[in-house]
């Protein structure tokens, strides 16, 4: 203002004139307002997200499907060989919570990607019901939790393969004790309460919890090759495989991976 008083210059301190080039060249994205709906009851609202690994996994998977509930925090993972498989896995899921909880699901959160918006999904959530919720386009952080929970996911992973010192490939036995963890350890959000203690209204047993990575010695012996052959072998343990009651067991000699 003062260079422009030198030169009998006046400036008009209502003018409200937008710059074109100003907004081409300068333009930023507008602040986030931060949320303040907290889901009452579960399953009136999850949030879901899909994830891609650049290694495949040792049973052929490259994605794993992720689904938060907004009330207890519950967190369920599904490993994909395709993400197209995420309309079968989210169709299964809403068997599954219809049977187990006896509950509908009111809204879904997700982003735009097609793995979600597409014909097979919307005709899933019109029959349930389900208030479908979608993000604008490359803007992540309106579904802010499931990205949250998905860089959680990731660092115990990574955490628990390099403790473990076993390939990256075996990631999806580390998300499953990841998951797992999550799930039965206190949530500061939710009262100090686990959120497998809110879902399911009863506190988690850590009785038959092991550590991934640790020494273990599967028995061998039904399929030794004779009756002097050695009953076990020293193995790394890859945490229990979903739907049997047993643990997976990593051979690092023979490279085989051994349920019992």
């Amino acid at each position: 203002r003062p260079i422009l008083r030198s030169f009998s210059f006046t400036c008009n301190k209502i003018d409200d004139h937008t710059c074109h080039a100003c907004r081409l060249g300068k333009h930023v994205r507008l602040p986030f307002s931060t949320s303040s709906h907290v889901a009452s009851y579960p399953f009136e609202l999850i949030h879901s997200d899909v994830w891609t690994s650049h290694v495949a996994s040792n049973t052929g998977y490259l994605y794993y499907l992720v689904i938060l509930d907004d009330f207890s925090h519950y967190v369920w993972t599904f490993p994909l060989r395709r993400k197209s498989d995420s309309v079968a896995t989210l169709t299964a899921f809403y068997s599954y919570v219809s049977t187990q909880f006896g509950r509908p699901i009111h809204a879904l959160q997700t982003d735009n990607g097609e793995e979600f918006d597409n014909l097979a999904i919307r005709n899933l959530l019109a029959t349930h019901g389900t208030i479908f919720r979608l993000t604008c386009p490359y803007t992540s952080q309106q579904n802010g939790r499931a990205e949250r929970v998905l860089r959680t996911l990731n660092d115990c992973v990574r955490t628990l393969l390099f403790h473990a010192n076993v390939p990256p490939r075996f990631w999806p036995g580390a998300l499953a004790t990841a998951s797992l963890l999550i799930n039965i350890r206190p949530c500061r959000t939710r009262g100090n309460f686990a959120p497998h203690h809110l879902l399911f209204g009863t506190p988690p047993s850590y009785a038959e919890l092991r550590i991934f990575g640790c020494l273990c010695y599967p028995r061998i012996a039904s399929t030794a090759p004779h009756k002097l052959a050695p009953r076990s072998v020293a193995c790394i343990f890859l945490g229990s495989p979903p739907n049997t009651k047993g643990y997976r067991c990593y051979d690092p000699i023979s490279h085989r991976v051994i349920t019992s």
